[in-house]
């Protein structure tokens, strides 16, 4: 399959993610198993990965039933995949920023039960600063749990503010231990050639982040 982006992290050898780009034809992905497809409400619950009746209400999930891998969908919010360096452990998580500031977070790393220094975390692809303009109430809302998060926003010319989901997202990592942390380089909104970006089309499709186990 090579409509997809791989991530750019020391994973171990059994480990596969990525994020499909437009580009994609086809909903297979490399990954053994079935994909755990999440109903994404820009909250901060935690699933295992497994057979549900119908996809369960949350934004993150971590390794679960043997044969299943985690999924998420994205146009613009931050795709977080990890993985324990041991490849034992894998989760996905949906980071828009009312998640994020939610502790979506601190949720999945706490589900997944590894400590921090044994964790890589890969930020795929999302809406980046210079395109994120937000309100006040959205930088409210970091600061009230982390005052040092100020500077990660910007004001522009018209009083509101330039949000980093990346750096949101690595102040919150940092803050549970992990430094092993790769991506945040893409912007959803400026690259429409590889991309779908709400921002840009709310009518858009969406990528398809993935983490699982190697196909035998």
């Amino acid at each position: 399959m090579s409509d997809w982006l791989r991530p750019d992290w020391p994973a171990p050898a059994n480990i596969v993610a990525g994020t499909t780009l437009r580009s994609s034809a086809s909903d297979q992905l490399p990954v053994a198993g079935s994909a755990c497809w999440l109903r994404q409400v820009h909250g901060a619950d935690v699933v295992a990965a497994a057979a549900y009746d119908e996809p369960p209400a949350a934004d993150a999930s971590v390794k679960g039933d043997s044969g299943y891998f985690c999924t998420i969908k994205t146009a613009d919010c931050l795709p977080v995949l990890i993985c324990s360096k041991d490849g034992r452990s894998f989760a996905a998580a949906h980071a828009g920023w009312r998640g994020l500031a939610s502790g979506v977070i601190e949720n999945t790393i706490a589900a997944l039960g590894v400590a921090g220094d044994e964790l890589l975390v890969w930020l795929g692809p999302a809406i980046s600063q210079v395109s994120f303009e937000v309100g006040a109430e959205v930088r409210d809302a970091f600061l009230a749990a982390d005052p040092q998060a100020a500077g990660c926003f910007l004001v522009n010319e018209r009083g509101r503010w330039q949000a980093d989901l990346y750096a949101l997202a690595r102040r919150r990592l940092n803050a549970l231990g992990v430094a092993d942390i790769y991506g945040g380089v893409d912007c959803t909104f400026l690259d429409s050639e590889r991309f779908y970006s709400y921002r840009r089309n709310p009518d858009c499709g969406r990528m398809t982040s993935f983490i699982g186990e190697v196909t035998p």
